[in-house]
């Protein structure tokens, strides 16, 4: 194998993984909304995955989703992690609040709390699990359009 398949095979090989950590205040969805979208911006120019635009729209909508219920019902900070995994982006954010969400009935005459149930209709997979402090939800959107 040459130097160039070598070095091609240890990029797909690598964590590609970006952190960031946010306090609530104003700006902070825009924020994450913008980090995942540099993210993908990378994933798709450094490493040659193929990430279609809808996957970046989504990618984006879920962070944006996720970190405002953090930033609106769990007091303190909370971490946002995107993550490449073969043909998928994970989306990590961790707040302080040990209360599980749960997606409500569908309701279109509700206004408002539509989010969990907007992530969970577009990721491949979607789970919240309990830490010792607060909670960690995770969700997978895929790259490239079916």
């Amino acid at each position: 194998m040459d130097v160039a398949a070598q070095n091609g095979d240890q990029l797909r090989n690598e964590l590609v993984k970006v952190s960031a950590q946010y306090e609530g205040m104003p700006g902070d969805i825009a924020r994450g909304r913008e980090l995942a979208r540099r993210f993908l911006a990378r994933v798709r120019a450094a490493h040659g995955a193929p990430v279609s635009d809808r996957a970046t729209d989504l990618v984006q909508l879920v962070v944006s989703e996720l970190l405002t219920n953090a930033c609106k019902y769990a007091p303190g900070p909370s971490l946002v992690d995107l993550e490449l995994a073969e043909d998928r982006v994970e989306v990590t954010v961790w707040d302080s609040d040990s209360v599980l969400p749960a997606a409500e009935s569908t309701d279109p005459g509700r206004i408002g709390r539509h989010g969990l149930e907007i992530v969970m209709a577009v990721c491949q997979s979607f789970e919240v699990r309990r830490e010792p402090v607060g909670k960690r939800m995770r969700a997978a959107v895929r790259l490239a359009d079916a």
